[in-house]
């Protein structure tokens, strides 16, 4: 999903604070010099420096990624949102355990900041799959797959919530590229220029694709370059601002969007 349209900042005077319009693709280049040591691990996940910031022709990364704000925003978002909604938890996992086989969590890997893997946590909203399955197939419209109740949970986005373990134990963002399962990126880094470059920043629980109409499965490569442009742009132009933007459209987006199966 990609042209050539001017690129859009997520800080713009629209009604809902997010532009939908396509953004620019930014040109090939190199964000940082070096992602895998950016940040310390763990809880704090603050960046070292910010010596690995690129400026160039290229392209560039913004600041604010690597800045303490973001962090302190993601810890305190995710911890307040841990305790007050530890009673929805707590419901939705005996709910998943009683309806279907199987554990309340899923565990899968996906990609991370600098391409390194890591495990994102998601409330199963799908039968449990053989162990012997190797391929990981998107999830589409009408999937038999899906739960009852994992179809209600996936359309709220109910089911992203335990992410907000990942977000504190610092390997997401509350904004950010949203990570996708290893086997996909392989797939596109071969297929679509400058796809690496969204590993430029921690993976988000949301990101300005998903409040653009550009979430969802991706059928068609262009509607994965779509998603990349989004991608990238953010990853230019993050700021403390646009965090607060996507948030809240990312709320909206949950109580009012059809687009989530």
């Amino acid at each position: 999903m990609m042209d050539s349209a001017s690129q859009n900042r997520v800080d713009s005077n629209s009604k809902s604070g997010v532009d939908r319009s396509r953004p620019r693709a930014p040109v090939r280049g190199t964000f940082v010099a070096d992602r895998t040591k950016a940040y310390y691990p763990g809880f704090w996940a603050v960046p070292k420096s910010g010596s690995q910031v690129c400026d160039s022709e290229s392209g560039t990364l913004s600041p604010y990624l690597l800045s303490y704000r973001k962090r302190v925003l993601d810890i305190c978002v995710a911890a307040t949102a841990l305790v007050i909604l530890s009673p929805l938890f707590l419901t939705v996992g005996l709910i998943i355990r009683l309806g279907s086989p199987g554990p309340a969590l899923f565990r899968q890997t996906r990609t991370g900041t600098g391409g390194r893997p890591f495990t994102v946590y998601k409330f199963r909203s799908m039968q449990v799959q053989p162990p012997s399955r190797t391929i990981v197939a998107q999830a589409r419209r009408g999937d038999e797959r899906i739960t009852s109740f994992g179809r209600f949970i996936r359309r709220t986005s109910i089911d992203e919530l335990p992410q907000m373990l990942n977000v504190l134990n610092g390997t997401m963002s509350l904004v950010g590229p949203r990570p996708h399962a290893v086997e996909h990126d392989a797939y596109y880094t071969t297929r679509i220029a400058n796809y690496p470059l969204r590993f430029a920043a921690l993976p988000g629980l949301s990101g300005l694709a998903q409040v653009s109409g550009a979430r969802g499965s991706t059928p068609r490569l262009e509607d994965m370059e779509r998603r990349l442009a989004y991608d990238l742009s953010y990853i230019q132009s993050a700021s403390l601002r646009s965090d607060l933007r996507i948030l809240a459209a990312t709320i909206r987006e949950m109580l009012l969007s059809t687009s989530a199966y």
